[in-house]
């Protein structure tokens, strides 16, 4: 068991809607019954905002309620998004991307020690150049 873990938005999507792949959730529940918390960045209820503003965002819930839900999911905590972490995330070495939500949730985990469950592309990549933590879902 990798942890502590931190969700990528994909990830958190995914489990508010129940369809998390089946080794992933195995290795939340695994942290969840050892009493460790699955961070959740403040990034990610900023990204839920956009998304639901675009017309992207596919949920019978607001926002803000799916943000309560996903919150009370698994032992969930808010992860501190700190001015260290933000300007961590533009320092980011060979980062293959310039999304910045995902530099704030790379830059989050490196700071924090934290492995990141996500489908992101980008932050696999990271994870396979050695530079992240990372549990694919």
């Amino acid at each position: 068991m990798r942890a502590p873990y931190l969700l990528d938005t994909c990830a958190a999507l995914w489990l508010v809607a129940d369809v998390m792949i089946a080794p992933a959730e195995a290795e939340l529940l695994k942290a969840y019954d050892a009493g460790l918390h699955t961070y959740v960045s403040p990034i990610t209820a900023w990204e839920v905002g956009n998304l639901a503003r675009k017309g992207r965002f596919a949920s019978s819930l607001s926002p803000q309620r799916w943000f309560e839900r996903l919150m009370s999911l698994h032992s969930a905590a808010l992860a501190t998004l700190s001015p260290e972490v933000l300007i961590a995330s533009t320092e980011l070495p060979n980062f293959p991307a310039n999304d910045p939500v995902d530099r704030i949730i790379a830059a989050t985990a490196r700071e924090y020690g934290f492995t990141v469950v996500t489908r992101d592309a980008a932050l696999l990549d990271y994870g396979k150049q050695g530079y992240l933590n990372v549990l694919e879902c």
